[in-house]
C-alpha cells in the first residue's frame, strides 16, 4: 500500500546499463555526416540608393576588374578579441567569394583551435606539419605546409593546438612581432589576398597578424557586449600602427549575426554606424542556420548554398573589399 508521500508518483524501473564497447570514452570522435546541400533559396536583391540594414542608402560598388596576373597579395587580418562573432566563417566565405572574382587567396589559420582548418574539412590533430612548424623550425618552408582546398584558387595554411606553444616560445625571440610577415614573404607574390584568421585575444599571435597586415577587417556581432570590446581592439590597432606597422588601416567593420526582427540588433547597428560611419561595410551578414551546416559539410556557403542570402552577402562583401 502506498504511503502519502508516494501518492501521485509514477515509479519506473530504470533500464539496465548499456554494455561498454571497450573503447575508452576520451577516444570517441564526435562527428556529423553532412547531408545533401539544401535546396537553393533566392534572396531578395537590394538596389543602389535603397536603405540597407545599416540605415544608410546602399552605395554603388563597381564589378571587380579582371586581373592580368596575381600578386603581390594584400594581407587582411580578420580580428576581434571577442569569440563567436563570425571571424572564421567570414574568413572562409570571403575567401571563397574573392575567388569567384578571379582572385587567388591564401587563408591563414592563426588560431590554435584550428577552426578555420576544420571549416574546410581538415582534421588539425592529424596534421604532421602546420604553421607552427614553419614558424619554429628552420628546415620547414611555408610551401611545404600550404594545402589546396576544394575551392579552386583558394589555399590554406593550417594550424592546430601546437600553435599555442609558439606564443610562449616567441617571447624570447628577436623581432618576435614580425614572425608572421617573415613566414608569408616567400609566397606573397603568388596570391592577391591573404586572409589571416586571428585567435579571440589580443596576445602575441594577434599582434603578429596586425604587424603583417595591410588592413584589418573587424567582424562585429550585433550585440551589446561585442560593441563594448571594439574600443579596446581599435586602441591595439593604433598602437601597432604607431610602433610596428605604419601602413596598417581598418579596412572595414562587418556587422554579423544581425537579426532585423529584434530591436536590440537594430539599436546596436545604429550605434556602430554612428560611431564608425563609412568604415562600416554596407554588407550585413544576417543570422541564419546555413552557416553551421557549411561547417559540417566543410565547404563555404558560396558552394554549399550558392543562391542563399548568406552566399550573396559574402559576394557583396568581396566586391566592397576589392573596391577598398
Amino acid at each position: 500500500m502506498s504511503t502519502p508521500e508516494h501518492a501521485g508518483r509514477a515509479w519506473v524501473t530504470p533500464p539496465p546499463p548499456t554494455p561498454q564497447s571497450g573503447v575508452p570514452r576520451a577516444s570517441v570522435e564526435l562527428s556529423l555526416a553532412p547531408h545533401a546541400a539544401p535546396a537553393d533559396e533566392d534572396a531578395a536583391e537590394q538596389t543602389v540608393g535603397e536603405i540597407g540594414p545599416t540605415g544608410r542608402p546602399l552605395r554603388y560598388v563597381t564589378d571587380p576588374p579582371l586581373v592580368a596576373h596575381h600578386g603581390p597579395a594584400k594581407i587582411l587580418a580578420i580580428c576581434n578579441q571577442k569569440g563567436g562573432v563570425g571571424k572564421t566563417t567570414s574568413t572562409i566565405n570571403l575567401g571563397a567569394a574573392l575567388t569567384e572574382y578571379g582572385r587567388r587567396v591564401l587563408l591563414v589559420d592563426f588560431d590554435p583551435q584550428g577552426a578555420l582548418s576544420v571549416g574546410l574539412g581538415v582534421h588539425p590533430h592529424q596534421l604532421d606539419q602546420t604553421i607552427y612548424n614553419v614558424i619554429m623550425e628552420r628546415d620547414v618552408t611555408v610551401r611545404d605546409v600550404i594545402m589546396h582546398t576544394p575551392v579552386e584558387g583558394m589555399d590554406l595554411l593550417p594550424s592546430n593546438i601546437d600553435l599555442s606553444a609558439a606564443e610562449i616560445q616567441l617571447v624570447s625571440e628577436v623581432g618576435r612581432e614580425h614572425t608572421l610577415v617573415r613566414t608569408l614573404r616567400p609566397v606573397i607574390d603568388l596570391y592577391d589576398y591573404v586572409l589571416v584568421d586571428c585567435q579571440p585575444s589580443l596576445g602575441l599571435l594577434t599582434v603578429n597578424a596586425l604587424a603583417a597586415a595591410d588592413g584589418v577587417l573587424i567582424p562585429l556581432e550585433c550585440e551589446f557586449f561585442s560593441l563594448r570590446g571594439v574600443a579596446l581592439l581599435i586602441d591595439t590597432i593604433e598602437k601597432v600602427r604607431e610602433r610596428l606597422n605604419p601602413k596598417l588601416e581598418i579596412t572595414g567593420i562587418l556587422a554579423t549575426m544581425y537579426d532585423p526582427r529584434t530591436l536590440h540588433s537594430r539599436e546596436v547597428m545604429a550605434r556602430v554606424v554612428e560611431a564608425f560611419g563609412d568604415v562600416v561595410f554596407d554588407t550585413v551578414i544576417n543570422r541564419t542556420v546555413r552557416f553551421p551546416e557549411t561547417t559540417v559539410a566543410g565547404e563555404p556557403i558560396t558552394r554549399w548554398a550558392p543562391r542563399s542570402a548568406g552566399a550573396k552577402a559574402y559576394r557583396a562583401l568581396a566586391r566592397e573589399v576589392i573596391a577598398r
